[in-house]
């Protein structure tokens, strides 16, 4: 592998000392996925990460990032010693940025923002060396930390940048320095840190204030224009271009028609350049918007449209995101099968009505179980983080128009109460106080047939549901 960091760069980088020369070809923050020839990073959060600085270094590590020689570890081992270790992150990261001429892609939203992530890490790593980040690293820890992993001759990067409070895009916009900045969507998540909606809005438009002198802004059309582009501040102050994608008539990117067909979404567009046409490997109108975004942006970063539009198709949703698999219940009639829609990850109430329009489309098999219909089954977690009205967000989530498709909903947690209250008898399946409850009652709860969503909010630990499903299975379950 090539080097990524030497001491004498990293030094240069954070201004701290090294205790010898070494070379690093990645960064790592966890022992439990270090590979060798890492820079460990020991940050401090449920844990010190001094405390494992010793096992980083037995298990190959190039050398460790620390705030001061950690217990076990000689004083002469191969240390980078800043004042603050974050700090010294966020350094590695800002020069990881400036050394790189990639054309850099930010990606924030409320809901979305980590498929359309993926989506562009695909599709630009067809035209170019493409560097983005993993999993959901989007905080004040996993941008310098996605940052410093990027290799100096990227030609296109990825960033995602989420929040939890007022005041986190800002300065994660502000070290990215991205060409083009795209918003998803606004929704009502994390309103436990804002009084509203126009509060995520003005968070969501801050990545607005990293953009570089030939930078565009992109954001999704279909919001009520007051959202964002009515906002007062630094997030217009740049004079950059403004782009929008959606449905609506008057966005340059957008979305004439979008067609669900055997579990993928034909899309049909309009862009500047003329009419579109592509494919996601998902069902979903969410996803049709979200692709569109990263068409947009991926154009508006200097990729050639077309090429993006038919790379596309190599795109699906991971594990806890969308993700469909076909779970096989008997080893001798593999006929006898559910399908499972994996939406473990996150939940709000925009992208819960989201995932049940897709569970309402969904195609069910009848006359192979035990129960003659087939049934769409719902299986859904707390959803986290949406402040004092929470209780009456979950329950008003029953009048979705898409519930009267789902013949069963189990429920999770003590907010999912309140939707569980709030059903018809008839659709009310099991409530349990926790996931780990549900996920025992796994067995009873599907049938040969059914197609079941699982959706929760990670904090509520819906995807051990999701795992116990999946233990159900007399074969290798398969994507479908």
């Amino acid at each position: 592998m090539s080097v990524l960091w030497t001491s004498d760069e990293a030094v240069a980088a954070t201004g701290g000392r090294s205790t010898t020369e070494w070379q690093a070809t990645g960064v790592s923050i966890d022992t439990r996925t270090l590979q060798p020839g890492d820079l460990f990073v020991a940050l401090s959060a449920a844990r010190d990460g001094h405390d494992f600085a010793a096992q980083a270094l037995e298990s190959g590590a190039a050398a460790a990032l620390v705030s001061r020689v950690p217990d076990g570890v000689a004083p002469d081992a191969p240390l980078l010693i800043v004042p603050d270790v974050l700090d010294g992150l966020a350094d590695l990261g800002r020069a990881g940025r400036a050394r790189a001429g990639a054309r850099v892609v930010a990606v924030t939203g409320s809901v979305g923002k980590t498929s359309t992530k993926d989506m562009l890490q695909v599709i630009l790593s067809g035209q170019g060396r493409t560097h983005a980040a993993v999993s959901s690293y989007n905080n004040h820890w996993g941008v310098p930390l996605t940052l410093a992993r990027m290799p100096a001759d990227t030609e296109y990067a990825v960033i995602e940048i989420g929040m939890n409070h007022p005041g986190e895009i800002a300065p994660l916009a502000r070290m990215t320095r991205p060409h083009v900045a795209l918003v998803t969507t606004v929704a009502a998540v994390h309103l436990e840190a804002f009084d509203n909606i126009e509060g995520i809005a003005r968070e969501k438009a801050a990545i607005f204030e990293g953009l570089e002198p030939d930078g565009t802004c992109l954001f999704n059309g279909d919001l009520p224009v007051s959202i964002l582009t009515e906002l007062e501040g630094p997030a217009w102050a740049t004079g950059a271009p403004v782009l929008r994608f959606g449905s609506d008539e008057t966005c340059p990117y957008r979305l004439v028609e979008a067609r669900v067909k055997d579990g993928t979404t034909m899309v049909r567009a309009e862009t500047p350049d003329g009419p579109v046409m592509f494919k996601v490997a998902s069902a979903g109108a969410h996803f049709a918007a979200n692709a569109l975004g990263a068409l947009a942006a991926a154009q508006s970063a200097g990729a050639d449209l077309a090429l993006a539009a038919v790379d596309l198709a190599r795109w699906s949703p991971p594990a806890g995101r969308g993700m469909r698999q076909k779970i096989v219940l008997d080893a001798v009639e593999t006929g006898l099968s559910i399908e499972l829609i994996d939406d473990a990850f996150n939940a709000s109430p925009t992208s819960l009505s989201a995932a049940l329009k897709v569970l309402a489309s969904a195609k069910t098999e009848d006359d192979v179980g035990r129960i003659a219909r087939g049934r769409r089954i719902a299986i859904l977690g707390d959803m986290l983080e949406l402040g004092p009205d929470e209780m009456a967000l979950h329950a008003a989530m029953a009048e979705d128009p898409s519930c009267d498709a789902v013949d069963l909903f189990h429920c999770v947690g003590p907010r999912m109460a309140a939707l569980y209250q709030a059903l018809p008898e008839a659709k009310r399946g099991e409530w349990h106080e926790t996931a780990d409850q549900m996920a025992a009652r796994a067995h009873a709860l599907v049938d040969a047939g059914d197609v079941v969503l699982v959706k929760g909010s990670k904090g509520s630990l819906v995807s051990r549901v999701v795992d116990a499903l999946r233990k159900l299975s007399q074969s290798d379950a398969t994507e479908t």
